[in-house]
């Protein structure tokens, strides 16, 4: 799928104005290797535990993009090198982390999206405490599984449908 989101904002007005069409606030960083990647959102929130990342990544992604509502935690990473590599090899479009990544050197070299906000060499804890299939809130914006996620250099959008 070819797009891109100031097209997508210029062509969506109406919705940008009534809310259907969201902007997540600049500031996530690109880690993978697609630096542009769409697809329905599926939500978890956790804090400072991943078990629930991991297991969600080692199910078939279907070309989804899972949305990590992390609490904004800059004081470990959510997702790693070994987690990139889970969501390539299962067909996950694309990671959107409101917290921290690491390995990402290796990060860079799995062929999916990666959005965070900054990376972070400690590891996360692994009790599988966490939400699957909530609505969450981050970068400013609501996320509910389903929505549509697209992201590129110019940002990340969140619409209530598919805008291709």
């Amino acid at each position: 799928m070819t797009f891109n989101t100031c097209d997508l904002c210029d062509a969506n007005e109406a919705r940008l104005a009534d809310g259907s069409l969201r902007v997540m606030a600049p500031g996530l960083r690109s880690f993978g290797k697609l630096a542009a990647f769409a697809g329905p959102a599926a939500t978890l929130k956790v804090f400072e535990d991943n078990a629930l990342v991991r297991a969600t990544l080692e199910t078939p992604g279907n070309g989804r993009v899972l949305v990590v509502e992390g609490g904004g935690s800059l004081r470990c990473a959510l997702v790693g090198g070994n987690l990139g590599k889970l969501a390539e090899q299962n067909g996950w479009a694309g990671v959107i982390v409101n917290g921290c990544v690491r390995d990402s050197q290796e990060l860079a070299a799995c062929a999916v999206g990666i959005r965070a906000w900054a990376t972070c060499p400690v590891r996360s804890n692994k009790r599988g405490v966490g939400e699957s299939g909530v609505q969450v809130q981050m970068a400013g914006v609501v996320v509910r599984p389903g929505d549509w996620i697209y992201a590129d250099d110019d940002g990340v959008l969140v619409a209530a449908q598919a805008l291709h």
